[in-house]
């Protein structure tokens, strides 16, 4: 089952359609990544629905995926042009837990250092020689979020 779910999260990212992503979600779910730190409940599919809301060129490739009752995992490749109009290749690796058949728990994890270079150029590699410069775009993430959330 939980396989199917992560299928189905999958091929909605790649449609764009954020509805669909929020709604293989429990109540209450918790999201963790290296842009947005942690998010927790409405957050998590206010997340989706900005990002892919403002997608332009976003192509989500599911490259593998496995689950059972409680626990799943996948491998996926997000191509897009960030806002800056630079393009990026961001190759993840995400865990999840779930609930009644719904993602209760969800981590993705990638190299920040990668792909902050990749979205920001000069500034991304800044931030790979001088980590505390990664709470620039966890607090321009989160900014972004919250005025979604608001409107």
């Amino acid at each position: 089952m939980s396989a199917a779910v992560i299928r189905r999260f999958y091929e909605a990212f790649d449609a764009h359609d954020g509805e669909a992503m929020a709604a293989c979600y429990a109540p209450g779910a918790r999201f963790e990544d290296p842009a947005f730190g942690e998010l927790r409940g409405d957050q998590v599919g206010g997340m989706w629905r900005m990002l892919t809301g403002r997608a332009t060129d976003l192509r989500v490739e599911l490259h593998e995926h496995d689950g059972d009752e409680r626990t799943g995992r996948a491998h996926w490749i997000a191509r897009y042009t960030f806002s800056t109009g630079r393009p990026v290749v961001n190759d993840i690796q995400a865990t999840f837990g779930f609930e009644d058949g719904l993602i209760a728990e969800h981590v993705d994890r990638f190299d920040f250092g990668r792909w902050a270079r990749q979205a920001l150029g000069p500034m991304g590699i800044a931030m790979t020689v001088v980590p505390p410069l990664r709470g620039v775009v966890r607090r321009k993430a989160r900014g972004d979020l919250e005025a979604f959330l608001r409107a």
